[in-house]
């Protein structure tokens, strides 16, 4: 595990993306934080239903709460906090030795808001109010109608995970929605040191739909098109998280921020999100090793953890790498006529998708669950 603690030294904090309560009772969580390096952990509705539908560690509670007459939902609720908060007690500590930073856990809202504005905000509001534990993070997607539920939540006080961005310009929003809320704090004279946020750039799944785009235009014969193409082959998702980044550094500094940092303020970090390879072909730690950075959060699966911790190198300062050819790979791609603002469209459409199919067969293992 010495790879993933010299992550610290480097600035970047590594969490763990798959909370269930097996890793809580059996004491897996505890040991990742104090032996380990842990820093954080995340969920989402796919790894609650992985983790509620396949196993009987949640089957005692949702007969009680069957009995005392909970709708599936409010069951789902009632299960998923009660593990959040286990969880947030499980890293307080770290959450405490960091003044803040860290020790975080995150619980999202439902998935069939996100183009909702009030009702993501009523929904923020009632999580937060009952998790009732100041190292918890709502997630809310970062969609055109999630950055004003964004901005208001962290005005009132909220800590807030930003979820599904896949393009700097959205990006940019949030980062900007994230300095708007702390300086309407600031603004009345409202305390700022405790407020806390990330904002998660997903990863892998762009490269996913990139390559099969790019290999639409691979013929296998010597043209030019299909030469570049096949060059370009799982290098976007890490050149644009390196843009990221650069937006990131810009938008973090300055006489604005400085203002705000006089008032102890926290800087929103990027976190690295979907970071486990997908094609089988490719560097299993292909996003991690390239996106060490100061300020920077790294989100992994368990497989991608051990991967790293077993062969992973380590060298501070990676995200600033390579940054030209970071940018040639960007304007290769629109030179074989792929539009990534469109690709990362796409993603977050797909990715809301993909959380509200989780969601849905969630809620229909539990009602099965409590007619069994």
């Amino acid at each position: 595990m010495k790879h993933l603690l010299k992550l610290i030294d480097c600035g970047q904090s590594y969490w763990l993306d798959n909370l269930t309560r097996k890793k809580i009772t059996s004491g897996e969580l505890k040991k990742r934080v104090e032996e380990q390096g842990l820093r954080g952990i995340t969920s989402n509705p796919s790894i609650f239903n992985k983790a509620i539908s396949e196993s009987k560690d949640y089957d005692a509670d949702i007969g009680k709460f069957v009995k005392e007459g909970h709708s599936i939902e409010e069951i789902y609720e009632l299960l998923v906090i009660k593990d959040i908060q286990d969880a947030c007690d499980i890293l307080r500590p770290v959450y405490d030795q960091t003044d803040g930073l860290d020790g975080y856990v995150s619980l999202e809202v439902s998935p069939h808001l996100a183009h909702h504005t009030e009702k993501t905000k009523n929904q923020v509001r009632d999580f937060f109010k009952r998790v009732n534990r100041p190292n918890c993070f709502i997630k809310i997607p970062g969609t055109e109608e999630g950055i004003p539920a964004i901005e208001e939540m962290l005005y009132e006080g909220i800590n807030i995970n930003i979820t599904l961005l896949f393009s700097v310009k959205m990006y940019e929003k949030v980062a900007h929605a994230y300095i708007n809320a702390l300086e309407r704090r600031a603004k009345e004279n409202k305390p700022i040191h405790h407020i806390a946020s990330v904002a998660s750039f997903f990863l892998s799944r762009i490269d996913v739909l990139v390559d099969q785009l790019l290999q639409h235009r691979i013929t296998g014969k010597k043209d030019p098109t299909s030469e570049l193409a096949e060059k370009l082959l799982g290098t976007i998702a890490v050149a644009n998280a390196k843009m990221a980044y650069q937006s990131f550094k810009k938008i973090f500094q300055g006489d604005r921020w400085n203002r705000l940092l006089k008032k102890d303020a926290k800087v929103q970090r990027p976190l690295w999100a979907s970071t486990s390879t997908k094609n089988p072909e490719y560097d299993d730690v292909m996003y991690v090793e390239p996106l060490i950075g100061k300020d920077t959060v790294n989100t992994l699966p368990d497989e991608t953890i051990a991967a790293f911790a077993d062969h992973g190198k380590v060298q501070c300062g990676t995200v600033e790498q390579n940054l030209d050819e970071a940018q040639k790979n960007l304007s290769d791609l629109k030179k074989v006529n792929i539009d990534l603002d469109f690709v990362t469209d796409q993603l977050v459409n797909e990715g809301i998708q993909k959380f509200i199919d989780p969601y849905d067969a969630l809620l229909k293992s539990i009602e099965k669950k409590s007619n069994g």
